[in-house]
């Protein structure tokens, strides 16, 4: 079992208006982001909110969802994920196997690349899958589950990438086809790429 814990909680200072409930394809960012989750192979997606709640959650109204609330969202994303991580019920009870976090501004991630995840966590011995592109690594990131206690108690400095510096030996790396792995949405600039992304992706012949 896969589940993913998706981080919406933020206040998006830096674009000025709440990003996640932006324009994005037929929907908005956060949307499509779940839409894309849905569509893959995970089995569980779990989405954390915070910021301006009450309308993340109801523009994700009829998506086959669970919210999670994080009232120290203003903390940043790994307060986000811990409240994911705890919401999966206590340790040792049956759970997933592995978390995938997926980055609620990071929209031009597909289904297929998060199938490819979880095919390379699944294929080989590996607790912790990450997709790289031109030698940098990026989201989302997949985990074994028997990381979960780590990272409640630890990173509380560095977030995930805390759990890649600890574990070298752990991690397989997935060589992305895009440089979106690398990209989330900060800045007006970041959302206006995304949308032209989006929109080379749409002209694209399909095949």
């Amino acid at each position: 079992m896969i589940y993913a814990i998706v981080p919406a909680a933020g206040e998006s200072r830096r674009m000025g208006v709440q990003k996640l409930l932006l324009p994005f394809g037929s929907a908005n960012v956060i949307s499509h982001v779940v839409g894309q989750l849905l569509h893959s192979g995970v089995d569980k997606t779990l989405v954390v909110v915070g910021h301006e709640a009450d309308k993340v959650v109801k523009t994700l109204s009829g998506q086959a969802v669970t919210i999670v609330e994080n009232p120290d969202y203003a903390s940043g994303m790994l307060s986000s994920v811990r409240c994911g991580l705890r919401a999966l019920g206590p340790q040792g009870q049956a759970g997933p196997d592995a978390v995938l976090v997926a980055l609620g501004d990071q929209p031009a991630i597909t289904a297929n690349l998060v199938d490819c995840l979880i095919q390379a966590f699944t294929g080989n011995r590996k607790g912790i899958v990450v997709p790289v592109f031109g030698g940098k690594r990026g989201h989302p990131l997949l985990f074994s589950a028997h990381y979960r206690h780590e990272i409640l108690t630890h990173y509380g400095e560095v977030g995930l990438r805390g759990l890649l510096h600890a574990h070298p030996d752990d991690v397989f790396e997935v060589l992305a086809s895009t440089p979106a792995v690398l990209s989330d949405m900060d800045y007006p600039e970041d959302y206006q790429r995304e949308l032209a992304t989006l929109e080379e992706q749409d002209a694209s012949p399909r095949t």
